[in-house]
């Protein structure tokens, strides 16, 4: 299974991961169009995103949420009704939506936010989970 994970204790808030993302999946600058969020808590930096859980797949009355071959849970746009049930479900407020986007979205484990980061904070990690 492939899952983003963040480092803390050396990410200092730059955004750059959110600029990536966004500018990757949505062709824009807007941080709350990145599948990860960088909150500031007190000067340490706290990333919400995906992590693969899956509870968010047996929820969607659509079916439109999967596990691919590579464990990450993913939406299909075509099956998805844009109910939005999975973003107040998700417990890692990691499923986000868009007024200007038909449906949710959330990290894939894609790996573009861990080239951007300057600091070296995110990384993939694979596993066989």
């Amino acid at each position: 299974m492939k899952v983003l994970a963040h480092k803390q204790e050396i990410c200092t808030g730059c955004r750059e991961c959110e600029l990536a993302c966004s500018q990757a999946f949505f062709k824009t600058d807007d941080r709350l169009k990145s599948a990860i969020r960088i909150n500031n808590n007190f000067n340490t930096f706290h990333a919400t995103m995906c992590t693969q859980c899956g509870e968010c797949i047996n929820m969607c009355t659509a079916h439109a949420i999967y596990r691919d071959k590579n464990g990450v849970v993913r939406i299909d746009k075509n099956i998805c009704v844009g109910c939005l049930g999975c973003v107040g479900f998700c417990s890692e407020l990691a499923m986000f939506y868009s007024d200007d986007q038909l449906v949710p979205f959330k990290c894939i484990a894609c790996g573009i936010c861990v080239k951007a980061c300057p600091e070296g904070a995110l990384e993939i990690l694979v596993s066989k989970a």
